[in-house]
C-alpha cells in the first residue's frame, strides 16, 4: 500500500496546502499527516502516507500569531508510542528506502536543524530524549514530506529530486520539525477528541472506496456525508498551527545557518507542482492554497532576488543528490536510458559545472543500475574531471567506483576505491560517514575480512544504537564469522528497531532452540550471548503483553 494509504486511513485533514501531486490522483487530495490521529482509529488499519509540504505564510512577519496554548491530553511518552505503532508499516512498505548516500545528505541538513531547535528552546529536553527524530525516505516521486507523532518524519524522493539547494530542503524539514516541537498533533487530538468515532468511520469508508474502485465521486460523498462540516470547522485552527510552524520553522532554519531564500524558492516550486498536478479532488479540504501573491509577499519581506537567478548558484551537493533521487525513484529501463542523452556534449555545453557534475553523476548511477559497467566507468572518469568540483564530488566518485567494482565481485578494487580517508571538514555528526562504513563493511564481509567489518560496525552501533541497517550488517558479519547466536541476536535487535516485535521474538526463540541443541556455530559456545538472548526475549514478551493490554 502506498505511503499515502495510512495517511488517508488515519487522519482527519487539518494541516495542508491544498496541493495535489501526480501520483496522488488515485485517492484525490492528499492532506497532511500532521492532522490529528485518533487512538480508536489506530486499531483499524496500519499503512502510511504523506502530508504535504508547507512553507511560510505571507502574513508571518507582519502580525503576531494567536496564542495556541500547550494544552494537550496526550503525554510525550504516549505520543511516541503512537508514532512507533504507525511507523512499523512504513518500515515494511516496499517504497521505504534506506540509501546510505542520501541519508548522509539529509542528515547533514537535519542535524544542524536539531541543534538550532535545541539552542532556541523549541526542542525541550523531554522531547529530545523521548521522541525518535528520525527521517524515513520513500522512493515515491510525489513532491511531499510529512510529520508523524513521536518525532518521525517522512521525505519523498520526488521532493529531494526537485530541490536545487540545501536551503530549500532545509526549509521543508525545518517546517515539519516545528509541527512536532510545537506538539500540533497532540494539541489537535485534544481539541477534536469529542468528534472521533462517527466522523472517522465515514472517512475510512470513503477512502477505502477511492482506493479500491477509483470512484472518487463515491468517496467524496461518503466523506462529505460523515464529516465535511466537522473538517471545515477545524480549518481555521489549522491555519493558526500552520502560521506557528511557519514562524518557528523559519527561525530554526535561518538560525541553523541556512538562507531564508530557500523558503521562497521552495514555495515557487510547490506552486508549480500544484498547478501542474491539481486533480480537483476533495476541494472542500483546502484551507490555504498557495498563491503567487503569497510568494511575491514573501520575496518582499526577506528581500530576496528572483528565484530564477539562483539556479546557476545552486550548491553542488543538492544537485548531485537530486540526480540520485531521480534515478532511485524512477528505475525503469527507459527512464535510466534517458540519462545518457543528458550527458552528450551538446547537452552539457550550456550547463554550469555543478549541473554538469549532476548530469554525469546521475548517468553513471543509471548505468550501474543497468549493469552497463564500462559505460559507468567512463562516466565516473568524466565526473572526476569536472573543473572546480568540491571535495564531496571526490567522495561520491570513490563510492561509485566501489559500487562498480562490487558489481563484478572485484573486492580488491572496491577496497582500493574506499581507501582514501574522509576529509574531516566534511564530517557533521552522523553525516558523510555512514555510506562509506556500510559499503566498506559489505566489501570486508564478502572478501573474508568479516572480523574487521564486525569491529567497525560494533563501534558504530554503540554510537548510533538506532541504526537498524548497521545492526543487520553486523549480523551478517557475525554469521560469516560463525557466531550463530550473536548473529541472530543482532538481527532481532534490528527487527525491534523497526517495531517488528513479532519477528524479533521469533528470531530470539530460534536462537534459544539452537542453544538447547548445542548448535553454537563454528566459534563454539557463547554463554554470554545466550544470556542476552534470554533476557531480551523476556523483555519483548512483557512489552507485547503491555501493548495488548493497552489496546483492550
Amino acid at each position: 500500500m502506498k505511503w499515502q494509504g495510512i495517511y488517508r486511513a488515519f487522519m482527519v485533514p487539518v494541516h495542508h496546502t491544498g496541493m495535489r501531486f501526480t501520483s496522488l490522483r488515485r485517492f484525490g487530495h492528499c492532506s497532511p499527516i500532521r492532522s490529528y490521529l485518533l487512538s480508536g482509529l489506530l486499531m483499524v488499519a496500519w499503512a502510511p502516507a504523506p502530508a504535504q509540504v508547507h512553507v511560510p505564510s505571507s502574513s508571518l512577519f507582519s502580525k503576531a500569531l494567536p496564542d495556541l496554548g500547550d494544552e494537550t491530553d496526550l503525554s510525550i511518552a504516549a505520543e511516541r508510542r503512537l508514532g512507533d505503532s504507525i511507523v512499523r508499516s512504513l518500515y515494511r512498505d516496499p517504497d521505504y528506502l534506506d540509501d546510505p548516500v542520501l541519508t548522509d545528505y539529509v542528515q547533514s541538513i537535519w542535524q544542524p536543524l536539531l541543534r538550532s531547535a535545541r539552542a532556541r528552546g523549541d526542542l525541550r529536553a523531554d522531547m529530545q530524549e523521548v521522541f525518535a527524530w528520525e527521517i524515513l525516505v520513500s522512493k515515491e516521486r510525489d513532491v511531499n514530506a510529512f510529520a508523524l507523532p513521536g518525532g518521525y518524519f517522512g521525505l519523498y524522493l520526488g521532493l529531494v529530486g526537485m530541490v536545487q539547494t540545501r536551503d530549500e530542503l532545509a526549509s521543508v524539514l525545518g517546517h515539519e520539525m516545528s509541527h512536532v516541537t510545537q506538539r500540533h498533533i497532540a494539541r489537535r487530538m485534544s481539541k477534536e477528541s469529542a468528534q472521533t468515532p462517527w466522523m472517522i468511520g465515514g472517512m475510512i469508508l470513503g477512502l477505502l472506496a477511492a482506493s479500491k474502485s477509483n470512484n472518487y465521486n463515491a468517496a467524496n460523498a461518503a466523506i462529505m456525508g460523515s464529516q465535511a462540516i466537522a473538517i471545515q470547522n477545524s480549518l481555521n485552527y489549522s491555519r493558526d498551527m500552520e502560521r506557528e510552524a511557519d514562524r518557528t520553522g523559519f527561525g530554526v532554519t535561518t538560525e541553523a545557518g541556512f538562507e531564508a531564500q530557500g523558503f521562497v524558492a521552495m514555495f515557487e516550486k510547490l506552486q508549480q507542482a500544484s498547478r501542474n498536478n491539481d486533480s480537483g479532488g476533495f476541494p472542500y479540504l483546502r484551507s490555504h492554497p498557495l498563491t503567487t501573491e503569497r510568494i511575491a509577499d514573501m520575496q518582499g519581506r526577506i528581500g530576496m532576488q528572483p528565484t530564477a537567478q539562483l539556479a546557476a548558484d545552486a550548491d553542488w551537493q543538492a544537485l548531485l543528490m537530486a540526480a540520485r533521487a531521480r534515478v532511485l525513484s524512477n528505475s525503469g529501463v527507459d527512464a535510466l536510458r534517458l540519462w545518457q542523452a543528458d550527458v552528450q556534449p551538446e547537452a552539457l555545453a550550456s550547463k554550469s559545472p555543478a549541473q554538469r557534475a549532476a548530469a554525469l553523476y546521475g548517468a553513471a548511477l543509471a548505468a550501474i543500475r543497468m549493469r552497463a559497467l564500462e559505460s559507468a566507468k567512463a562516466l565516473v572518469s568524466r565526473l572526476a574531471a569536472v573543473a572546480g568540483a568540491p571535495p564531496l564530488v571526490e567522495r561520491l566518485v570513490r563510492l561509485l567506483r566501489a559500487d562498480i567494482a562490487l558489481a563484478t565481485d572485484d573486492f580488491a578494487g572496491a577496497a582500493n576505491a574506499l581507501a582514501a580517508p574522509v576529509r574531516p571538514a566534511l564530517r557533521d555528526d552522523m553525516a558523510l560517514d555512514r555510506a562509506e562504513l556500510l559499503l566498506r563493511a559489505q566489501v570486508q564481509t564478502a572478501s573474508g575480512q568479516a572480523g574487521l567489518a564486525a569491529t567497525d560496525l560494533y563501534l558504530w552501533v554503540m554510537a548510533h544504537p538506532r541504526d537498524f541497517n548497521a545492526w543487520r550488517s553486523l549480523g551478517q558479519a557475525y554469521e560469516v564469522q560463525g557466531r550463530a547466536i550473536a548473529a541472530i541476536r543482532v538481527q532481532a535487535q534490528a527487527d525491534g528497531l523497526q517495531q517488528d516485535w513479532s519477528a524479533a521474538l521469533a528470531r530470539l526463540r530460534a536462537a534459544q532452540d539452537l542453544v538447547r541443541k548445542g548448535q553454537w556455530g563454528s566459534q563454539g559456545p557463547d554463554y554470554i550471548e545466550a544470556t542476552i538472548v534470554d533476557t531480551r526475549a523476556r523483555e519483548i514478551v512483557q512489552m507485547m503483553r503491555e501493548q495488548a493490554a493497552q489496546q483492550r
